[in-house]
């Protein structure tokens, strides 16, 4: 699945910010709950019999009130006919009605099936929910009951009999669902063209909502063959995994289009949808059928052009990468309007949001054409690593993400050389995940299979430790696993442990010389939360390693085996001089007389942050470096620039050194043009705002701010002809935005004019926006806040009025920009509103409106007052409720804040945070930390902010 489930552009994310925002976090929109319905013939969960087992207040050990299957069947295959209406019946809501049979092998002897299911309604078969035949035992037990378990989504059927070790059986079922707006399962998605209301039936099975769309075992590691039939209307199009391989007509105006079948692959990767929509499609050089689908009026005003001619290329890349052919016919990719992640990888037909597949030149910016790229390289990637070879339970769902991660910059690189997208791996992933990781209440990649077992568990697992951690842990060259590990466990699942023995293999092969094996390595980075600071005395040159920890008084309570060391590879330069050898600590202290210094050397570790770390160094290297910076920053290179900002102020944050000093690594910038060093900086100075923007800090700080931004808004002035040209490099376009959003939040008057003369003119002229796709986030965000409600009025029409996903979601973000609190609170209300806020997009609003410093205690209280209905009609299993929760806390920073924290986690114990249980506990963990941090910086920030702004 992808990153992220809606994209906060870099423009209107630090606008919103130095606008007095929070920092927002890449969110998973909401996963709606099933919407009772109102009729007798609605679709409802069947309430379990009277046959059912007795409950008890002691804790049930039978096996239907476990959440895991029992190891006693394994599917072969399934065959599925389904049929979504595409309009509401008599009773107004929407459904599918289907058909479907699994013949499974039985593995040891039982007299019980358990199968997933989860609000079906099913067709009554002499009482019973199914019915069972042999396949190779000409005498199968018959049916004694059968129920559904509603807590653990079972459909329990008990027999008279057992079944028999190594015989096959079929379990055919009849079933009725609601096709809802809920983003999950099989689910429908609505959208205007021509003032028409249209509808999709589509997918979203990941994690556990296949059973939603038919009964199955509905486990990763439950892999079968699965044959598919959808019946639709004569004016739509049927789309699933494999190949149409039949359409033939039926009664009246209907439809029956069958696949070919699937590969061995994992229920969650299933995708079948019906629409009428337009595809445009090419053919790769080995003969792959590309199509992308989307609204007609997308593919014709070819919005789709650029996904594909980048999917081919994508796709040859990772062939030659995992040294392995693409294991399908075809590559179907389709944008959806409503969607509740960012993309997701099912096998042969891959989903998208709109925003992650269509591309308009006209309206897209340098970053929408940056997130499709990455977006589609991540999924292509999953192809093989997810879909051929698959993790075998949740606790590794790192295994598929943690990969796909790493390689969607490869891949995206291929396609984009010139954009040398691999130097944002830093940015875009390490520094995300420092942040969570660097946290007492954060978790190891792989946790025990026996911690993760309820659906709101596996949800909780979405974060960016599982896709971002180990992007920065392949200290491998990870392609050369290829031939071995995935034609090795192809169609089938592993653990990481066979992930290590492979590389192990291809280390020895290699003849790579390795201090410790793979699997002891490794193993210290994943099964134990966190990472570590490395310190160099470079007057000794001892070498050091510590657990950091964001707040250096929280308590771990969770025990390691290995008492938070790890095996750390350090590549790093003297005085310009990058050192051949990678050095390796390997225990708690050591010494390397290589990194001892004198003089006017300097020493810098981690070259291009290469390594899964933060590096302190002796107070006198630290000057040195700071003296070189000042002198000539081109010596240290770009992404060293940006850690040595990004290393100092967590550092300054876990008290390891002085905030002072941190602080002072920006001064340099005052010379700076690359925007890697610009933008770490911005993130991390955005902490002071977000602590200090309520207090008299924060006049200072903006003085600053303005005077550290002129040189870098008069270079762009410049190369940009006075803002009349985009500038050619890629990296440039984005320091274009950072010089605008931070010269108009400072209140430079040039810049201020800029924008309210060019949001002035589109107001004037809706019709011919005069600007450029690049700047539009932070320009609308800057006009709208400044402005009153006519502005926001204005922003709102063209935002309901965008036909263009990515131009909506621009104006929505801006939209929370305002200052007028009314109109902040009237925006709050709409996102429980879908037919005003699309459900994907709720939560991302929220937050949102959460950025702003006007916004913040409205977004808390809204979400305080509301949190039965967002939790009742958006479902606690949701991977959004922990990004909700995060976005709307950010800022809290004191003991009034703090206990209201606290009140928030007592008052819903009862009906519980969902997966948002864990997000709630790292808040006020944060809040704590913040709180201690303000006390003992504010005093030193004021007076350092004060004289350096003169």
């Amino acid at each position: 699945m992808g990153k992220g489930g809606f994209y906060i552009s870099k423009a209107v994310g630090v606008v919103a910010i130095l606008l007095g925002a929070a920092a927002v976090a890449t969110i998973i929109a909401l996963s709606v709950v099933y919407a009772e319905e109102k009729s007798k013939n609605e679709v409802k969960p069947t309430e379990a019999p009277t046959t059912a087992a007795p409950t008890s207040a002691a804790p049930s050990n039978e096996p239907w009130d476990k959440y895991r299957l029992p190891d006693t069947l394994m599917p072969e295959y399934y065959n599925i006919t389904l049929w979504p209406r595409l309009q509401r019946n008599e009773s107004g809501i929407f459904i599918f009605t289907g058909k479907s049979f699994v013949v499974f092998k039985c593995l040891q002897a039982t007299n019980l099936i358990l199968i997933h299911s989860n609000k079906l309604n099913y067709t009554k078969f002499d009482e019973h929910h199914a019915t069972l035949t042999g396949i190779d035992d000409p005498n199968p037990p018959t049916i004694n009951t059968t129920w559904l378990k509603l807590e653990t989504q079972f459909l329990v059927i008990q027999l008279k009999g057992n079944l028999l070790h190594g015989k096959s059986y079929r379990l055919d079922t009849e079933f009725v669902g609601e096709l809802a707006d809920d983003l999950g399962g099989f689910y429908r998605s609505e959208y205007s063209e021509d003032n028409v209301t249209k509808v999709v039936a589509t997918t979203q099975m990941q994690p556990t909502d296949a059973r939603k769309a038919f009964p199955c075992f509905d486990e990763p590691a439950m892999k079968a063959v699965f044959h598919i039939t959808l019946i639709h209307d004569n004016e739509t199009k049927a789309l699933s995994n494999g190949k149409e391989i039949d359409t033939k007509n039926i009664e009246g105006n209907l439809l029956s289009t069958t696949f070919e079948p699937t590969e061995r692959m994992s229920t969650y990767l299933l995708a079948f949808i019906v629409s009428d929509y337009d595809s445009i499609e090419q053919q790769d050089d080995v003969l792959v059928t590309i199509r992308i689908w989307a609204r007609k009026k997308a593919i014709a005003d070819g919005h789709g052009e650029y996904a594909l001619n980048i999917t081919g290329p994508i796709l040859q890349f990772f062939q030659k990468y995992y040294n392995a052919s693409y294991p399908l016919s075809k590559s179907d990719q389709i944008a959806l309007p409503d969607f509740n992640a960012g993309a997701m990888e099912n096998w042969g037909l891959i989903t998208y949001r709109e925003t992650a597949l269509l591309y308009d030149p006209q309206v897209s910016s340098n970053g929408n054409k940056e997130r499709i790229a990455t977006v589609i390289s991540h999924e292509l990637a999953h192809m093989w690593f997810g879909n051929l070879v698959t993790m075998k339970w949740w606790n590794d769902l790192w295994l598929n993400e943690g990969f796909a991660s790493y390689v969607e910059y490869l891949g995206a690189d291929h396609a984009e050389p010139t954009w040398n997208i691999k130097d944002l791996i830093v940015l875009g992933d390490v520094y995300r995940v420092f942040a969570i990781d660097a946290l007492a209440s954060s978790h190891p990649l792989s946790s025990r299979e026996d911690e993760i077992n309820k659906p709101e568990q596996i949800s909780e697992l979405f974060d960016a430790i599982s896709y971002s951690k180990v992007s920065s842990l392949f200290v491998f060259d990870i392609c050369c696993i290829n031939i071995t590990y995935l034609n090795h466990f192809a169609y089938n699942n592993t653990v990481y442990t066979d992930l290590w023995d492979h590389l192990q293999t291809a280390a020895d092969t290699s003849g790579v010389e390795l201090l410790h094996p793979v699997r002891d390595i490794m193993d210290r980075w994943v099964l134990q939360m966190g990472f570590p600071v490395v310190t160099i005395n470079t007057a000794t040159g001892t070498v050091s390693q510590k657990h950091f920890l964001l707040d250096p008084d929280s308590v771990v309570t969770r025990p390691s085996e290995f008492n938070y060391q790890w095996y750390v590879p350090i590549k790093w330069m003297k005085t310009g001089i990058e050192q051949e050898k990678v050095y390796w600590l390997q225990q708690k202290e050591d010494k390397n007389d290589n990194m001892s210094v004198n003089g006017n050397d300097w020493l810098l570790a981690n070259l291009d942050v290469t390594g899964y770390y933060r590096v302190n160094y002796d107070n006198d290297n630290w000057e040195r470096l700071l003296a070189k910076l000042t002198e000539n920053h081109t010596e240290i290179p770009v992404i060293n620039r940006g850690q040595i900002l990004d290393d100092s102020f967590n550092l300054a944050r876990a008290k390891i050194v002085s905030t002072t000093l941190a602080l002072r690594t920006t001064k340099y910038l005052y010379n700076e043009t690359e925007y890697i060093p610009w933008q770490v900086a911005i993130n991390n100075l955005d902490y002071f705002i977000l602590m200090f923007d309520r207090t008299e800090v924060y006049g200072p700080l903006q003085a600053y701010l303005g005077k550290q931004i002129k040189p870098l808004w008069d270079h762009f002035t410049q190369i940009t002809d006075n803002w009349t040209k985009v500038p050619d490099n890629h990296m440039d376009q984005y320091n274009e935005v950072n010089a605008i959003k931070i010269a108009c939040s400072t209140g430079f008057k040039d810049c201020q004019d800029l924008v309210k003369y060019w949001y002035t003119q589109w107001m004037q002229n809706p019709n011919d926006n005069p600007i450029h796709p690049n700047l539009r986030s932070t320009v609308y965000c800057s006009a709208i806040a400044e402005g009153g409600d006519k502005e926001w009025n204005f922003g709102w029409e063209m935002f309901q009025n965008a036909s263009i996903a990515s131009e909506a979601e621009k104006l929505r973000a801006a939209l929370a920009c305002t200052k007028y609190p009314w109109l902040l609170n009237r925006y709050l209300e709409y996102t429980l509103v879908p037919k005003i806020i699309r459900k994907q997009d709720a939560t991302s609003t929220i937050i949102y409106i959460a950025n702003n410093v006007v916004g913040q205690p409205l977004a808390w209280d809204f979400v305080r007052a509301r949190w039965d209905d967002i939790f009742s009609q958006y479902g606690g299993g949701s991977f959004s409720f922990s990004n909700l929760i995060n976005g709307v806390t950010k800022r809290f920073s004191t003991a009034f804040e703090l206990r209201q924290l606290e009140q928030f986690k007592k008052d819903n114990a009862g009906t519980g945070l969902g997966s948002g249980t864990q997000a709630v506990d790292q808040s006020i963990e944060r809040t704590k930390a913040n709180m201690k941090w303000v006390a003992e910086n504010k005093a030193s920030v004021l007076q350092w902010f004060t004289t350096e702004s003169g």
